[in-house]
C-alpha cells in the first residue's frame, strides 16, 4: 500500500521525477519525461506495479529525513539496533539519458540494507524481459530498456531484482538506475559520487541567483526549488505536478492528470520567478508560452504539453485500482478543451508581467496580443467553463471576467507606455464596459460580496484575486465584504475550499479538500486590505500544512489532517512564494508591481467611489 501523500519526497533532473517514500521506496518515476508512462506505478495501485525499496533490512519508515540544504538531494536515515544507515537519493542534471542515483552509507555501527525492485513498465501493465549479466540488471519491453549497475551483485526471484549487503560507518554502496532507449546501444556506467558532487553543485549555484532575503526566505527557496525541477528543462513549460491521479476526494473520481502546462500558471510563475532574480527561468516560460499559442486565439488552449502539444487525449488505466481505491486513474486530460476566457487575460498579464519584470522584449509577443484581443473583443461576453475546469453547464463566471478586463487593462498599459501602435481607445470602452459590468451583475450588493458567476448565490475563492489583479482596491468595501462572505462560507478547517461543492453544479460527485492556493490568495487580500496581522498568520499556518521537507500537495483535506490531490503541486508553491513576496511590501505585489493597488484606487476615485 503506498503511504500518505504527504510522506513522499521528490527528486528529479528537470525532465522527469519520482517520488520516494518513508520507507526507502520510489512509488512513481515516469521516463524519459515527466509525462510517460511510468515504470514504478505501485503510489496507484500495489508493489506488483512497480516499486524499488531501498533500506535496512529490519524495514520500517525513515527515522528522520531532510533534502541537503538548498538542493534536490534527499537523504534518509534509519536508527536500528545495530546502527544507523543513510540513502542518498537523487536524479542527476541530465546529460542524455534520465539517471536515478541511490547511495547506502553507512553512519554508524553496522547496518544490514536490502534492495528490492520490481519493474513494470506502461504504467504497471507490461513485465519487462529481464537479463542478469555480471551480477548488474539489463531489463527491455518495446522501445524501453532499463540497466541496473550496482556495486553489489543483482540478482532475480519471483519477478523481483534483489541484492543485499551490510554497511560500517564511513562505508557506500551505490545503485544507478539508468533509462535509455532500447534501439539505442547501452549507456556507459555513471560514477555515483561525482554525479552527487555535480548535482550539489548544480542546484547551489542555481539557488545562489535568489535575491528574495525576506522573513520566510527557507520556505521560499524549497518552493522555488521545487517549481524549478518541475520545468520540463529542453521547452522551459512547467508541469502543474509530476503525478496523475492523486484524489482530490480519497476514495473518489476528483483524480485528474497534472504532468501538463496550463496557462493559468503563467503569469503567477513568471511574476514567482521575476521576484525572486530568477529571470532566466521566466523569459523560458515565456519562451514556451508564446510557442505554445501561436496561431488562430479561436484555438487557444487552457493546458499543452510539455513541448506545446495540443492533443492530450484522456484515457483510464483500468488494471490501476487508483490511490487508496481512488478510481479511475486518468492518462491525459480532457479539460484540454474547454473554453475558458480567463487564459486570455492570464497570457497577456503573464506578458505585461515579464515586460516589467525588466525581460527582454520579445518581438513576438506584441503581435501575438493584439490578434488575442481582436479575439476576445468580440467573446468575453460569453459564457466559459471557468478556472477550475468545471464540468457542468458554462456560465458567466466572474473570474473569467475580470481577467478578461486585466487583458485589455494590461494590453492598454503596454501600449502608452511603450508607443506601439493600437486601437486604445478602443479598447478602454471595452475594459470599462467589462468592469461596469462585473459590478453590476457579479456583485451581490445585499450580501456585499461577489459570486461565483452572474446572478449565482454561490461565492467563489477566486474572486480573491480582484484587489491582487488590480480590479479593485483592497481598501474597497466590495473587497472586504468578498473576503468575509467567502471566509464565512467557503472556509474548512480554517483554510478555503474553491467553492461549494456540495451545491455547486460542476458535473461530478463528492467533495474535496481545502484548495491551498486560494488560502494564500486570502492572505494576499487581507494583506491589501490592510489586514496585514491577519494574512501573516494565515500565511504562517499555510507554511505548518507542508510536510517535513517544505512540500505542499494541491489540497488540504481537514477531515483526515492530509494533504490531498497531485503532488507536489506547483501552484501551490508558487502561492507561496507570491505571497510571501507580497508580505514584505506594503502593497501586497512584487515590487516591479507596485502601481497596480496606486492605479486601482486612483481609478476608484475618478469614478467617485
Amino acid at each position: 500500500m503506498a503511504g500518505r501523500i504527504e510522506d513522499y519526497g521528490l527528486i528529479g533532473d528537470m525532465e522527469s521525477a519520482a517520488l520516494v517514500g518513508r520507507d526507502g521506496s520510489i512509488d512513481w518515476l515516469c521516463v524519459p519525461r515527466f509525462d510517460s508512462a511510468a515504470i514504478f506505478a505501485a503510489l496507484l495501485g500495489t508493489q506488483e506495479h512497480g516499486h524499488w525499496r531501498l533500506g535496512p533490512t529490519s524495514g520500517g519508515p525513515a527515522t528522520r529525513r531532510r533534502y541537503r540544504p538548498e538542493t534536490l538531494v534527499l537523504e534518509q536515515e534509519w536508527d536500528t539496533d545495530t546502527g544507523t544507515l543513510r540513502v542518498i537519493d537523487f536524479m542527476p542534471v541530465r546529460d542524455e539519458v534520465p539517471n536515478v542515483v541511490r547511495i547506502v552509507e553507512g553512519v554508524r555501527g553496522e547496518v544490514w540494507f536490502r534492495s528490492e525492485m520490481r519493474l513494470r513498465f506502461g504504467y504497471g501493465a507490461v513485465l519487462p524481459w529481464v537479463k542478469h549479466v555480471d551480477g548488474h540488471l539489463r531489463a527491455v519491453a518495446g522501445p524501453d530498456a532499463v540497466v541496473v549497475r550496482s556495486d553489489l551483485d543483482l540478482h532475480g526471484e519471483g519477478n523481483a531484482t534483489w541484492a543485499a549487503g551490510v554497511v560500517r560507518a564511513g562505508e557506500r554502496v551505490s545503485f544507478v538506475l539508468t533509462w535509455h532507449p532500447s534501439y539505442r546501444p547501452e549507456p556507459e556506467n555513471l560514477d555515483a559520487d561525482a554525479a552527487l558532487r555535480a548535482t550539489e553543485a548544480w542546484w547551489h549555484d542555481w539557488v545562489a541567483n535568489c535575491t528574495y532575503q525576506g522573513p520566510y526566505r527557507d520556505a521560499v527557496v524549497r518552493s522555488l526549488i521545487t517549481l524549478r525541477a518541475l520545468i520540463y528543462e529542453p521547452t522551459g513549460g512547467i508541469v502543474a505536478a509530476p503525478t496523475t491521479s492523486l484524489p482530490e476526494d480519497i476514495g473518489g473520481v476528483r483524480n485528474w492528470d497534472y504532468r501538463f502546462c496550463w496557462l493559468r500558471d503563467a503569469s503567477l510563475t513568471l511574476r514567482a520567478f521575476a521576484a525572486t532574480g530568477h529571470t532566466e527561468e521566466a523569459a523560458a516560460w515565456r519562451e514556451w508560452l508564446l510557442r505554445a499559442i501561436a496561431g488562430d486565439p479561436a484555438d487557444l488552449q487552457i493546458l499543452y504539453g510539455l513541448a506545446g502539444e495540443r492533443r492530450l487525449p484522456e484515457w483510464q488505466a483500468d488494471w490501476l485500482p487508483g490511490y487508496e481505491g481512488s478510481a479511475p486513474v486518468r492518462i491525459g486530460n480532457a479539460a484540454a478543451n474547454q473554453l475558458q476566457l480567463d487564459v486570455y487575460g492570464e497570457v497577456i498579464d503573464a506578458l505585461w508581467s515579464a515586460r516589467h519584470a525588466g525581460l527582454d522584449p520579445s518581438p513576438d509577443a506584441w503581435n501575438i496580443e493584439l490578434v488575442m484581443l481582436d479575439w476576445l473583443e468580440q467573446h468575453w461576453a460569453e459564457p466559459d467553463e471557468g478556472l477550475w475546469e468545471v464540468r457542468g453547464p458554462r456560465r458567466h463566471f466572474v473570474h473569467s471576467k475580470v481577467l478578461a478586463w486585466a487583458a485589455f487593462d494590461r494590453s492598454i498599459r503596454t501600449a502608452r507606455r511603450s508607443g506601439l501602435h493600437a486601437p486604445v481607445h478602443r479598447w478602454e470602452q471595452t475594459r470599462d464596459t467589462i468592469h461596469a459590468q462585473v459590478c453590476a451583475k457579479g456583485y451581490d450588493a445585499r450580501r456585499n460580496t461577489f459570486t461565483q458567476s452572474y446572478g449565482s448565490a454561490e461565492l467563489d475563492a477566486a474572486t480573491l484575486l480582484i484587489p491582487v489583479l488590480g480590479f479593485l482596491p483592497g481598501t474597497d468595501p466590495r473587497v472586504a465584504g468578498t473576503v468575509e462572505a467567502v471566509r464565512s462560507q467557503l472556509l474548512a478547517g480554517g483554510f478555503l475550499r474553491r467553492y461549494d461543492t456540495s451545491s455547486a453544479e460542476d458535473g461530478l460527485p463528492g467533495g474535496e479538500g481545502a484548495f491551498l492556493a486560494c488560502s494564500f490568495w486570502l492572505a494576499d487580500a487581507l494583506h491589501l486590505c490592510r489586514r496585514t496581522a491577519e494574512a501573516t498568520d494565515l500565511f504562517e499556518r499555510l507554511l505548518g500544512l507542508r510536510n517535513d521537507l517544505g512540500l505542499l500537495a494541491e489540497e488540504f483535506d481537514p477531515r483526515y489532517d492530509r494533504q490531498v490531490g497531485n503532488f507536489p503541486q506547483a501552484f501551490s508553491h508558487i502561492a507561496l512564494v507570491n505571497t510571501a513576496v507580497g508580505l514584505a511590501h506594503p502593497s501586497g505585489q512584487a515590487p516591479f508591481l507596485d502601481h497596480l493597488e496606486r492605479a486601482a484606487t486612483e481609478r476608484l476615485a475618478a469614478q467617485g467611489g
